[in-house]
């Protein structure tokens, strides 16, 4: 698999939710960059966040998220067993 410059930028913007409460979203500021902003839309149009300019994770997010940031943290483990 490739990992595109827009994959990573998706990518990065679900590492921003947070997990630990369901009630937690993210909402894009008009000053953000505009990679981030295309991101975020690229990722409610795969229905998995509620809203174009970020709001909550969908269940299929919640799903998503769980895993990238799964795997991120198990990467960026130094001594993996």
């Amino acid at each position: 698999m490739q990992f595109s410059t827009e994959l990573i930028d998706e990518m990065r913007v679900l590492a921003l939710f947070n997990l630990d409460s369901v009630n937690s979203g993210i909402k894009a500021h008009s000053a953000a960059e505009p990679l981030v902003l295309a991101a975020i839309s690229r990722l409610y149009a795969k229905g998995l966040i509620n809203q174009p300019d970020g709001g909550y994770l969908t269940d299929l997010g919640i799903h998503c998220a769980e895993q990238l940031q799964t795997a991120l943290r198990i990467l960026g483990t130094s001594d993996a067993s």
